[in-house]
């Protein structure tokens, strides 16, 4: 007996969608690399200029620091320093706005499930003229804070990985499962594998584990110093460096918007 073609039809348009989904488009890097890297890191924490920033330099390293004001301001000279040595500097809102299950953020009255877009669009903006005027960059990458891309609550809740979209080239989010396929990924919302309180070798099997169909895996990281659940050992982040800038290993390693840029100018179509 035939199917109606109301059950058949989505079953053959799911096979045809799959398999060109599945294709392997390939993808070539600068000095014949397999997969782009980027170091990245959250919140302008005093460690990353205080250690972090010496032992990038020795290494000629450039990473990409999400920043949040309340944190520049207290290490503004070594920020402009991080600035003068190539690094980028990208935006991570004014407040670091993140779910209220943080009860201090509840507390405060900041969290994402009470605010609005408007409100949302307001804070990005104003870490943005902050970030303009103190280091005289501007921005054109975010990362979400605490990977959350949302704000309200129930049926109310809105995406604003759209303001995103509008105010920057790159969105980078938290604790992902998974690299960024060039021909493919979306770069409002860049995945990215977290490296705190890891060390070197288990950084280095997730990142061998994600080296398929050419990835950009972008790596997150917070505090840089004596590893713990939010710190990056200094000794790790060293052994990684190594490790990817060794050319055997394949590696091309920059920033998330220089690799953002090669990929948008070299990437294939993707149906």
């Amino acid at each position: 007996m035939l199917k109606p073609l109301c059950v058949v039809l989505p079953l053959l348009l799911s096979s045809q969608t799959l398999a060109k989904s599945s294709d392997y488009l390939g993808f070539d890097y600068p000095n014949k690399a397999k997969n782009a890297v980027s170091i990245s890191f959250d919140d302008a924490r005093h460690s990353q200029v205080d250690t972090g920033l010496a032992l990038l330099n020795k290494y000629q390293v450039k990473a990409t620091f999400y920043v949040s004001p309340f944190n520049v301001k207290e290490r503004v000279e070594k920020w402009q320093m991080a600035v003068k040595t190539g690094h980028e500097i990208a935006n991570h809102t004014a407040s670091h706005l993140c779910t209220g299950n943080f009860e201090w953020l509840r507390e405060l009255g900041v969290s994402l499930e009470q605010f609005t877009l408007k409100e949302m669009e307001q804070d990005i903006l104003k870490g943005q003229d902050y970030i303009k005027a103190t280091l005289n960059v501007t921005p054109t990458a975010f990362a979400y804070p605490c990977g959350n891309t949302f704000v309200g609550r129930g049926a109310n809740t809105k995406s604003y990985v759209p303001l995103i979209a509008k105010h920057f080239k790159t969105g980078r989010t938290w604790l992902d499962e998974t690299a960024n396929n060039p021909n493919f990924t979306d770069f409002s919302q860049l995945t990215s594998l977290p490296i705190d309180g890891l060390t070197f070798e288990e950084i280095k099997k997730t990142i061998e584990q994600h080296r398929t169909n050419n990835s950009w895996i972008i790596l997150a990281g917070h505090d840089i110093g004596k590893r713990d659940q939010y710190t990056t050992g200094s000794d790790v982040l060293e052994q990684l460096i190594v490790y990817l800038q060794d050319p055997k290993n394949g590696f091309w390693l920059d920033t998330v918007s220089n690799v953002a840029d090669y990929v948008e100018a070299n990437r294939k179509a993707f149906d």
